[in-house]
């Protein structure tokens, strides 16, 4: 039998934990006990045996007590860039949190994504990456759906794909769009959104039963 020259993996797991913040995208760090006043993404050097999803569990958990409401894989990061760990590898996940549950941990912050604060290297292009990975799967994957609450309004749907695009999308188009998606069900329930008559709330819930997946279509943004 080859024997195992690590009793941990030889690199780490790290977690790009996103959330909507009023009008800005936020990012969850955790304060780096080793050098005073740094921060970190959340990471953890996987045990002998560990998947790296059970290892992006475990970190998310740590930091949230619960399991984020989207996980991915967005790749792994190396090319000799600094790391908080003495590792020369480390893999990235991609977490979305809804910001009504999103309550860290003694020890963790949120940060706005515009204003983080200094990341090691390697760290800081995972966070450029997990920006990439949104918005290019934003138009087939439910990414603004798990960044909000099981039920929200059509107006709150849209202000979610507007912060993640960063551009404005035209209301009616948007709707049409959505509705030629088959991705929301109208709840039969309403909730004031102001002035006016009380919007009704919808939840995530894509027809299983079409011809061919299509996702909502972004080519009627505002310039």
């Amino acid at each position: 039998m080859r024997e195992r020259l690590f009793r941990t993996a030889p690199y780490t797991v790290d977690a790009v934990l996103v959330t909507a913040m009023g009008n800005e995208l936020a990012i969850l760090l955790v304060r780096n006990s080793s050098e005073r006043e740094r921060w970190s993404l959340p990471w953890r050097i996987p045990q002998t045996g560990e998947t790296l999803e059970a290892a992006a569990t475990t970190v998310a958990k740590d930091a949230l007590g619960e399991l984020p409401t989207w996980v991915e894989q967005i790749g792994a990061f190396g090319d000799g860039k600094r790391h908080p760990s003495e590792t020369d590898v480390s893999v990235a996940y991609l977490g979305l949190v809804p910001h009504e549950t999103a309550a860290p941990r003694a020890g963790y912050a949120w940060f706005q994504a515009a204003d983080l604060r200094p990341l090691a290297p390697r760290q800081r292009a995972m966070v450029e990456g997990a920006t990439k990975a949104i918005q290019s799967s934003l138009d087939q994957a439910p990414i603004a759906f798990r960044l909000l609450p099981p039920t929200f309004t059509l107006s709150e749907l849209q202000q979610m794909y507007e912060l993640l695009l960063d551009k404005r999308l035209h209301k009616a188009s948007f709707r049409r769009a959505l509705q030629a998606a088959w991705l929301v069900e109208p709840m039969d329930e309403w909730r004031s959104e102001g002035r006016g008559r009380p919007a009704q709330l919808f939840r995530y819930l894509p027809k299983k039963k079409r011809r061919a997946h299509r996702g909502v279509r972004f080519d009627f943004l505002y310039p």
